[in-house]
Parts: C-alpha cells; sequence; structure tokens
C-alpha cells in the first residue's frame, strides 16, 4: 500500500489517501466522460481518502445511472477523484493531483473499456487499449 497526499490545483482542496497497490492500479477509460476528463487514476478503497481540508470546496458531479460521483474542487475546477460506478467502494484518484507524481510517469497506462461497462454487459472489465508516454530525446 502506498500513502499519498494531494491536492486540488488552487489547494483548496486536499487530501491524505493510501492506494490499494501503489500505482499497479492505474488506468485510463473510455466511456464518454473518462475521454473528455482525461485522467490517469489509481484505486482508494473508500475508508482510504481523507479529506484534510475544503471539503466545503469539492462539487459532485453524476450522470447516467447515477452511481458514480466524480469530485472536483469548485474554485479551480481540477477533478481530485471519483467513486467507481462498477464498484462503488473503492475511489479512483486523481494520479496529477498526489504530490510528487504525474500521469507523464508512467511509461503506459492501460485504458478500460467504458463504453462497454461491465455493470451494462455483465462480462468482465475488458481493456480497450494502451496509453503511451514516449519522452522526447
Amino acid at each position: 500500500m502506498t500513502h499519498r497526499t494531494g491536492r486540488c490545483h488552487c489547494g483548496a482542496v486536499q487530501f491524505e489517501v493510501t492506494l490499494v497497490d501503489g500505482f499497479s492500479t492505474i488506468r485510463r477509460c473510455t466511456c464518454s466522460y473518462c475521454r473528455m476528463r482525461g485522467a490517469v487514476v489509481a484505486s482508494a478503497e473508500m475508508a482510504d481518502i481523507r479529506i484534510v481540508r475544503g471539503e466545503e470546496a469539492l462539487t459532485r458531479y453524476r450522470f447516467n445511472t447515477g452511481t458514480a460521483a466524480h469530485f472536483f474542487c469548485c474554485r479551480c475546477g481540477i477533478y481530485t477523484h471519483h467513486q467507481r460506478r462498477s464498484n462503488p467502494q473503492l475511489y479512483g484518484v486523481n494520479v496529477a493531483c498526489l504530490d510528487g507524481v504525474s500521469p507523464f510517469d508512467f511509461a503506459q497506462v492501460p485504458v478500460v473499456d467504458g463504453v462497454n461497462h461491465p455493470s451494462d454487459t455483465g462480462q468482465a472489465t475488458r481493456i480497450a487499449g494502451t496509453l503511451c508516454f514516449l519522452p522526447a530525446t
């Protein structure tokens, strides 16, 4: 398990989180919302994220089935984390909000097929592809 601190861009929202399996759970998603958001996320148990400052600055967005809850800072607009639709006991945490971490730290990020969500299809989560980052030399 990896314990981290994080915050939104303006610092109004600050949090502590323990990631389930460090960064081995990183992913992106192809659903309509995640495609537009473009964040790389890592998994955390619901009880393992604690808002240290700025809970009142968090805004929640739900769409489609309303199961997943996506949290943003109401001041700077940065997405910090979301409650997963596929497992509402897990959060996806935006790795770009974690202190000392960048989504460009990961050469390859699995992309899950959120268009054909397991809750809709009854099938296991499917990997749609891999997002690769090749730094310029």
